[in-house]
């Protein structure tokens, strides 16, 4: 792969990775819910997330996504059952010196948790970088150190997207200092949240 096709395959991910979706909801409505300290986690379970499911594409798996609607819709009611449940429970986290404690007893790897699960249960995702990934590889050399190549690339590009959206999102929430503001954030990122999993409920395969 020649280095002009690695930054040609740089910037189209980059142009995937900023438009928002269930990953990018995910992120905003923790970071607002529980701030800057949950970006560290959260960017973790991005990155693992892209890991598998950019693995599992290139194993085979997207291709069976591809002709098993069973298995297809499968994933893609867990997901969208996944994150409304996330969202509502932003929607109805408390505010406030409760919410302050509330934040303090919540453990890292949760978040990293439901970050994870979020990113790597998409299936459009897989069917996507199934489409995407080879368009970038030169057909004439290797192919395992190429994908290699691309995989780590893609993770870093998706680390670094949900970091500056968890600390830009993280620094909006440090502003608000009402009770009733902080209230109305937390609905709207619920909200996203689940909006987003409506969506992908109503997603279809290509």
């Amino acid at each position: 792969m020649s280095f002009e096709l690695w930054l040609a395959f740089c910037a189209a991910a980059t142009l995937v990775l900023i438009i928002p979706g269930p990953t990018v909801a995910l992120v905003i409505g923790y970071a607002l819910g529980e701030g800057r300290r949950a970006a560290l986690a959260i960017v973790a379970g991005v990155a693992l997330g892209d890991l598998t499911a950019m693995t599992l594409s290139l194993l085979g798996v997207g291709a069976l996504l591809a002709t098993s609607a069973e298995l297809f819709t499968a994933l893609k009611w867990i997901g969208a059952a996944y994150l409304v449940w996330l969202g509502v429970k932003l929607w109805r986290a408390p505010v406030g010196a409760e919410a302050d404690a509330a934040i303090e007893r919540r453990p890292a790897w949760t978040m990293l948790a439901h970050a994870y699960a979020v990113t790597a249960l998409n299936p459009k995702s897989i069917l996507f970088f199934v489409a995407f990934v080879p368009q970038f590889m030169d057909a004439t050399a290797p192919i395992a150190p190429q994908a290699a190549v691309l995989v780590v690339t893609f993770v870093m590009l998706a680390a670094l997207n949900a970091g500056l959206y968890a600390l830009l999102a993280g620094r909006a929430r440090g502003a608000i200092r009402k009770p009733s503001v902080r209230r109305a954030v937390n609905r709207v990122g619920g909200s996203v949240l689940i909006g987003a999993g409506v969506m992908t409920a109503m997603l279809r395969r290509a």
